[in-house]
């Protein structure tokens, strides 16, 4: 499922998105679409999919892994993660569109990127807690697992910090 916002001019920008993610992350790659002037694709990979079908603008459909308990609407995109980004990028003149797509994260994003022949991915980091750099050790992050598998820049954003709401990531302008 895609929602259209616009259509921008060059490589677009792929950030990677999720409920609860930082408005950091969604900002700064909106910072990086508006300097390139390009298009920004906010996508959400659901690991419990795999790909069906895929278009040149990098839109797939998709079926559920565990076909008794298929549910088509984890097929679409968030509704409440689209208001949120709607939110975070009001006011900004980038043009973006959201797309649910299918597969492990950071081969999803990454296939993405390729379809669509991204300038770059950005990814932000998880919080910082205990449990989070155990979790981290163990399974490798998403942003380690796309820079070993990318011929293209990968950003991280990192998220979490003390000083997150001041000019250095705080606000889309």
């Amino acid at each position: 499922m895609e929602t259209n916002h616009g259509a921008g001019p060059g490589q677009p920008v792929v950030v990677g998105v999720a409920p609860g993610q930082s408005p950091r992350v969604v900002g700064q790659a909106a910072r990086f679409a508006r300097q390139f002037g390009s298009e920004l694709i906010c996508a959400c990979a659901n690991p419990a999919r795999f790909a069906t079908g895929e278009s040149a603008d990098g839109s797939m459909t998709s079926a559920s892994l565990d076909p008794d308990f298929a549910d088509e609407g984890e097929a679409a995109f968030d509704p409440q993660l689209a208001a949120d980004l709607g939110g975070i990028l009001a006011g900004t003149d980038v043009s973006w569109r959201t797309l649910a797509i299918p597969g492990d994260v950071a081969h999803a994003l990454g296939h993405l990127a390729n379809t669509v022949d991204a300038a770059m991915i950005v990814v932000g980091t998880r919080e910082r807690s205990l449990g989070g750099s155990i979790q981290e050790l163990l399974s490798s992050s998403i942003a380690a697992k796309l820079a070993r598998g990318q011929f293209r820049p990968v950003v991280v954003v990192p998220v979490g910090a003390k000083n997150e709401g001041r000019a250095s990531g705080g606000s889309v302008e």
